[in-house]
């Protein structure tokens, strides 16, 4: 048998090799614009993010010439003498975003545990997804609306009745909760932003090796220790990341705020009683303001900015710690 009959070492094929190469390239062009596209796109994003924030502070300058730094810890805003400053409104977003937190984080993450190690039936934890889906999808004016007209009434007797009992503590205390609070808002915050844990832990926890799980299990650790000693531990990193993305949420939120606490322009260390915050002052404000007033404004959107910037900073240098630790 010759090696024309069997079709070995016949010459090649010069059409099969130009196909190819062709193919070749083509693919090698598809990766370099794939990649160009990507980088078009993630700098036209940095792009809009400096035009804002340029933006923003150019039209703020007129308020921090006049006012500098003194606008931060200044308690007093009026229109009428020209005289702004957003300490209590700084006050009010930290205090209510931080009280979020410590309802949202045992919420979130407990909810988490819940969906993903198998406590319940399909038929359970499917229509507890949706819900929590559902308040993702809710308009925060609808839940300002819902503050406004349940929560405060129904929780209204049980905050007089803590005011009564524990009102020497100075978080609890001054004059007879009626309506809007800086509690109220907390509240309503944490009930927001515990999706974003619940979601993001949830992730994390369900991407975690099976083995480790099962080796903890096989050493004669019980669930809950399993749980609690490998499991979290395990996906600190991600668990992190979920609680200050929920920070993040939360100091930005402008409705709820707006419409829950009160707009006093005043610190009031009991969370019980009305309070601002900076999305709240801006959304009150900007549609009766003068000029030097929308300056002070677009000035406290600046120091919001700054605030979320460096949530940023704090969430980032967190989350490279407990990765180091989990590597």
């Amino acid at each position: 048998m010759t090696s024309a009959a069997t079709g070995y070492g016949s010459p090649p094929n010069p059409d099969i090799d130009v196909d190819i190469e062709k193919k070749a390239s083509l693919s090698r062009a598809v990766d370099v614009g794939f990649v160009r596209l990507t980088l078009a796109l993630a700098g036209f994003a940095g792009i809009i993010l400096i035009w804002v924030i340029l933006q923003t502070t150019e039209a703020a300058l007129p308020a921090i010439q006049q006012f500098g730094l003194g606008f931060l810890v200044t308690a007093r805003w009026n229109p009428v003498e020209n005289i702004y400053g957003v300490l209590p409104q700084i006050y009010g977003s930290l205090v209510t975003s931080l009280v979020a937190l410590i309802f949202a984080i045992p919420l979130g993450i407990g909810t988490a545990i819940f969906l993903t190690e198998g406590f319940a039936p399909k038929w359970v934890t499917e229509p507890i997804s949706f819900a929590i889906e559902l308040i993702v999808a809710t308009p925060s004016v609808v839940l300002g609306l819902w503050g406004i007209f349940v929560l405060i009434p129904a929780v209204r007797p049980i905050f007089r009745a803590i005011n009564q009992t524990l009102g020497w503590i100075p978080f609890l205390g001054g004059p007879a909760p009626r309506g809007p609070s800086l509690l109220i808002v907390a509240v309503v915050l944490g009930i927001m932003i515990s999706p974003i844990i619940i979601s993001i832990t949830r992730s994390t926890l369900e991407s975690l090796p099976r083995s480790l799980k099962e080796g903890a299990l096989a050493l004669g650790a019980t669930r809950w220790e399993t749980i609690l000693t490998v499991m979290i531990p395990a996906g600190l990193s991600g668990i992190v990341s979920s609680i200050m993305l929920a920070l993040g949420r939360a100091l930005g939120e402008t409705m709820v705020a707006a419409m829950l606490s009160g707009n006093a322009n005043r610190i009031n260390i009991s969370l019980m009683q009305p309070g601002s915050t900076i999305t709240a002052l801006i959304a009150s404000q900007f549609g009766e303001a003068g000029r030097l007033q929308v300056s002070a404004l677009m000035y406290a959107g600046v120091v919001l900015m700054v605030l979320t910037l460096l949530v940023n900073i704090v969430a980032e240098i967190i989350i490279r710690k407990f990765q180091n630790l989990e590597q």
